[in-house]
């Protein structure tokens, strides 16, 4: 019995090393070296080669090792059937709280701008905004969502969510549901999208979102490229509606070196690095479950099947 790892980076050995220092008793194969396939009870999988779960016969559950798991779900072959566990993690969230709170930070004190200024020796000081100048909305407030939420309330913004289920967090103003959503959004001057990507959400950074929020708001995709529709992103930047974009994730990474966002001067890319799970802290949880599944006990974490996170 044991583990494989799926993976198409040059992270497997990594991998591998924590889960055996995490638990030297348990038997660790990377997908590309030659390994007992009807001895594999767990697969931890992260963006695996698609169909390539069909190879595990004795297969009896599937763990996504980032807080991810739309990438299972898109696999047509993937068991789906079989539980699915994902990350839940304090580093992750906290990694990803400081990410989007120093992109905040860039926006309100025009760092961006001066760096496009620095590389044509253009001196034009520009007049800044405070914290109490905006209020950031966030897109989802699971895990990330709500650390992220906490930070900045702690830093003094004025902070609003909006979630599909009820969230209560102090001093966040609290939206749920899709009637909500135009409340929310007509209020909010740097949006932040930390929703899972389910088939409900996939596309909705598009154009009527985008409509709802004040002129001159600021977007922030730190979720799934899946959530942005990039053509409604550059029409609305093109348009002044918007006032830039920083974005972590998109459709196709790395991004293709054609794409317009290169070289958009509102749009701030950063190559996917927001927030990464790290092995050393993952791999306990893993090794949990793994004994867990063994013993038949309750797995942590587990995705749900309806809401596909």
């Amino acid at each position: 019995m044991g583990i494989v790892i799926c993976r198409q980076d040059t992270k497997i050995e990594l991998w591998k090393k924590a889960l055996k220092a995490a638990a030297p008793d348990i038997e660790v194969y990377s997908c590309l070296e030659d390994h007992p396939k009807e001895k594999i009870k767990m697969a931890l999988v992260w963006k695996h080669s698609p169909g390539s779960l069909k190879a595990y016969p004795n297969l009896r559950c599937i763990a996504s090792s980032g807080a991810g798991v739309d990438f299972i779900f898109s696999d047509v072959e993937a068991p789906v059937h079989l539980p699915i566990t994902r990350v839940v993690d304090p580093m992750l969230a906290s990694d990803m709280s400081e990410h989007v709170t120093a992109v905040i930070f860039a926006y309100l004190k025009n760092l961006n701008q001066y760096k496009l200024d620095q590389q044509q020796q253009i001196w034009n000081p520009i007049g800044y905004a405070r914290i109490k100048d905006f209020t950031v909305g966030i897109l989802g407030l699971g895990t990330l969502g709500a650390l992220l939420a906490k930070n900045l309330v702690h830093f003094g913004f004025q902070v609003q969510g909006w979630s599909q289920s009820r969230k209560s967090l102090p001093s966040v103003t609290a939206y749920t549901g899709e009637t909500a959503l135009h409340a929310f959004l007509s209020t909010t001057n740097v949006l932040v999208c930390l929703l899972p990507l389910t088939p409900n959400t996939e596309g909705i950074l598009n154009k009527e979102l985008f409509d709802q929020l004040p002129k001159g708001s600021f977007v922030i995709n730190v979720a799934r490229g899946g959530h942005l529709v990039d053509e409604a992103l550059l029409q609305a930047l093109q348009s002044d509606h918007l006032s830039g974009a920083a974005l972590d994730v998109f459709h196709e990474e790395p991004l293709a070196k054609e794409h317009p966002f290169w070289s958009h001067p509102k749009v701030h890319i950063s190559p996917h690095c927001a927030s990464v799970s790290d092995a050393s802290s993952v791999a306990p949880q893993i090794i949990e479950n793994y004994r867990n599944l063994l013993n038949r006990k309750a797995l942590q974490n587990l995705v749900s099947m309806d809401r596909g996170y």
